[in-house]
């Protein structure tokens, strides 16, 4: 069977680099919408050459009015015989840190290879907020094998924690929790530091945050919190590659948008789970850090040479590479859409 994501991951990959070196020039100016532009600019560029069939299933931007690249679109040159794709992706995950040149934002995509013509492997969650707890290999061995407690979204915190810190052998204090700095998370801030776990609060970029529990050097242990649910399928992605889970059940905002999603059939009380958001064993995840963060370094700019540094996972292998890229600027160019050109950095 002709391996597929083995012949295009690259292309992500260097989307996704490409992202990051043409909007790492507005790092602290203030302007996340010219940031965004910039990077799906370089998005666009790369598959416009690319031959697949490409659809966005999980988009971005329309949440706060930016550019972005939107739900429905296609990339690639789609040829009738090119590879399909459903694909998710944030061009910049952590806008407002790149406006206000904070740590932890990252351009991010992720793509599930579709053998047949019809159906998708990507759930897309309608609700603009989900509820999200997740966590890395070891403890989704130990919960799928109910060798310990189950965990839930209803789960107390004071519980979760007492499980992890079995599951991993530490003492609570000596666990590490993220979660984003927002007053609807204020529960989980509250209980974390009631129990004496140490906690880290981003201000925005969550992917990045969720993955880190399961990679083994990240120093972070577990993610909870609410957060956007584009993200949440993101991060399943990565997931699924290295063997961590994450849950998320869909988190109305106000009672109009629990009316709405309720009108619409949704089942508000469903848990998904890593399986359930991207379906089949053939999915790959690339990110490039733009500025630093728990997944990756952020772009190093030393007088006309740029360091990116990207992340490539593949579900089929359960390959994860590290790729550390050296650019020469006064070479380096990439392909944009806005000019259907090659443009110098």
């Amino acid at each position: 069977m002709q391996d597929v994501e083995r012949n295009i991951e690259f292309e992500f990959v260097r989307a996704t680099e490409n992202a990051a070196l043409n909007s790492i020039h507005w790092m602290g100016k203030g302007d996340k919408e010219a940031a965004d532009a910039a990077a799906c600019d370089a998005i666009y560029g790369v598959f416009d050459l690319v031959d697949i069939r490409g659809e966005v299933v999980i988009g971005e931007g329309i949440k706060d009015n930016a550019p972005g690249i939107f739900l429905g679109e296609k990339l690639g040159i789609g040829t009738s015989d090119a590879p399909r794709f459903d694909i998710a992706l944030d061009p910049i995950d952590g806008t407002s840190n790149i406006a206000k040149g904070l740590p932890n934002s990252i351009s991010v995509m992720a793509a599930s290879y579709l053998p047949t013509e019809e159906g998708h492997a990507m759930v897309n969650i309608p609700s603009f907020y989900v509820e999200k707890i997740a966590y890395g290999p070891q403890i989704a061995y130990a919960v799928r094998r109910e060798q310990v407690e189950p965990i839930g979204l209803d789960t107390p915190v004071e519980k979760i924690l007492t499980i992890v810190a079995k599951i991993l052998r530490k003492r609570i204090h000596d666990l590490v929790v993220v979660t984003l700095d927002r007053p609807r998370n204020q529960k989980y801030v509250e209980a974390v530091r009631r129990l004496g776990a140490s906690l880290r609060l981003i201000s925005d970029g969550d992917i990045a945050a969720a993955v880190a529990p399961s990679l083994p050097d990240s120093g972070v242990d577990l993610y909870i919190g609410i957060g956007g649910a584009p993200e949440g399928i993101l991060t399943a992605s990565a997931l699924k590659a290295l063997d961590g889970d994450i849950l998320v059940r869909m988190w109305p905002r106000d009672d109009a948008e629990r009316a709405q999603l309720s009108a619409e059939g949704n089942d508000l009380q469903r848990i998904y789970m890593r399986d359930d958001l991207v379906a089949g064993g053939r999915s790959l995840f690339c990110a490039t850090g733009i500025s630093d963060s728990a997944l990756l370094p952020g772009v190093k700019l030393l007088g006309s040479t740029a360091i990116t540094h990207s992340i490539l996972m593949r579900s089929r292998s359960k390959t994860v590479r590290y790729i550390r890229a050296v650019h020469n600027l006064n070479q380096k160019t990439i392909h944009v859409r806005g000019s259907d050109r090659e443009k110098p950095l």
